[in-house]
């Protein structure tokens, strides 16, 4: 079979490996310019993968199968083409389900994912069962899934743009951590259609398998009540008949009416509310999977957290310096700005997706000494932030650190938690946070 892949970043480059590895004829097609593609076209090259890039030409749809990348938009002019010529189009995470001989755990949300995803790698390997770990986090799907075998898993960060178009995706555990609103610039500024895309996870799932969903969150519970899949919730709040909760300090697990203390939340090494909850989530499925409560304990005390999350970088001359650069909407920000009791010297912007700021206002109030705003949305920034708290548009990240270090007082923080996409100048929100990283570190 010919197979188009449209983009030729990490999911595209994964895609079509897979299809020269199974035997298909793999072509792709990025609008990217040839320099900002240099690595993959290197990749395609070695692997004798027919590609184009600058624009995409009518060779896309001499194919009898579409593989698009998450970035690619719903409505894009090439995949809008593609439905009017009747050649189905698929993204890369159904494409790799295809071919999983092992347990597929999904995990989905608004806010995180990727740690969440982390920790369910660690915790499971941890306690000896083979897990991979792969999707939004890591190596794509596609690079990893022929090496699953039948009694291992793949922890999979499923977002909402890779759900889009799948069909038979059909996980063994779907696990939905949250659901506010994000990303509406793309589902035309509809929470509802934001929703449903999330939703698609459980789609195929049957009474074979399990959702575990936070029963703290309604948009979650509203939408669940016609699934056929077994369901255990956490909770932050209260205690749940199936699923796990924290009370007075202690997580447990309940099933059939036997209540188990597992560990205690002071255990987890990651600090805040919001990680116990992802925590909470991760040990219903590890007790799903019979694993023994000290072994969770010991991979919850041995988790040091992710890389771009609310991550330390260095102290210099008493002012503390943090990559939040995983922070792509106004919740990740919430989260970030309750982490501090110091002044908070906040890197801000990027491409806006719909963001209202009227949920981060009183914080911002109580929290930051000065906002520094960048990128296309630098403007919208300015003007909701200037009449609140001293607020600076700067030209690029490295200015805005540049400038942080000179303004910054001993005993504050200066933290990049920018609340928007990053593909107005960073390829994506890695590569943000490295630049961000290496900006703070070169910082005499």
């Amino acid at each position: 079979m010919k197979i188009s892949i449209i983009g030729a970043v990490r999911s595209g480059v994964g895609a079509a490996k897979l299809a020269k590895k199974l035997g298909a004829i793999p072509f792709v097609s990025d609008s990217g310019s040839k320099e900002k593609l240099q690595s993959s076209i290197s990749v395609f090259e070695s692997e004798g993968i027919a590609y184009e890039c600058g624009a995409h030409s009518e060779k896309v749809f001499d194919c009898g199968l579409i593989i698009t990348s998450p970035g690619v938009p719903t409505d894009s002019a090439i995949l809008k083409t593609a439905r009017e010529k009747n050649i189905r189009v698929i993204s890369e995470v159904e494409f790799a389900s295809w071919f999983c001989k092992g347990g597929i755990i999904s995990i989905t949300g608004t806010n995180g994912k990727t740690t969440t995803t982390a920790l369910m790698n660690h915790t499971l390997n941890e306690s000896g069962i083979k897990c991979y770990s792969a999707g939004n986090i890591g190596e794509a799907f596609s690079e990893i899934v022929l090496d699953v075998k039948k009694d291992e898993f793949v922890a999979l960060e499923t977002s909402s743009f890779q759900l889009d178009f799948t069909d038979k995706f059909k996980p063994f555990v779907s696990l939905i951590l949250n659901i506010t609103p994000d990303h509406l610039d793309r589902y035309n500024n509809s929470f509802d259609e934001y929703i449903a895309a999330k939703m698609k996870v459980t789609e195929n799932q049957n009474e074979d398998d399990f959702i575990i969903y936070n029963a703290d969150d309604s948009n979650i519970k509203t939408n669940l009540k016609n699934t056929k899949v077994q369901k255990l919730a956490f909770s932050l709040k209260s205690e749940v008949p199936a699923g796990a909760f924290c009370r007075e300090g202690k997580m447990f697990f309940s099933l059939s009416e036997k209540v188990t203390e597992v560990c205690s939340a002071s255990d987890l090494f990651i600090k805040g509310e919001h990680n116990i909850a992802n925590a909470l989530a991760v040990l219903a499925v590890s007790k799903l999977l019979d694993m023994p409560n000290q072994k969770i304990r010991k991979a919850f005390t041995t988790f040091k957290g992710v890389e771009h999350r609310i991550e330390f970088v260095r102290e210099l001359d008493g002012v503390e310096y943090y990559n939040d650069s995983k922070a792509t909407n106004v919740d990740s920000v919430i989260v970030a700005l309750k982490s501090f009791t110091k002044p908070i010297y906040l890197i801000l912007g990027g491409k806006d997706k719909g963001n209202n700021y009227d949920d981060i206002r009183n914080l911002v109030l109580e929290h930051v000494k000065k906002i520094y705003a960048i990128g296309i949305s630098a403007q919208k920034v300015f003007d909701y932030f200037h009449s609140i708290v001293e607020t600076e548009k700067k030209e690029s990240l490295e200015t805005a650190v540049e400038t942080g270090r000179r303004e910054a007082v001993k005993g504050s923080v200066l933290l990049l938690s920018p609340a928007c996409a990053s593909f107005d100048m960073f390829d994506n929100y890695e590569h943000r946070g490295k630049v961000f990283k290496n900006a703070v570190n070169k910082l005499v």
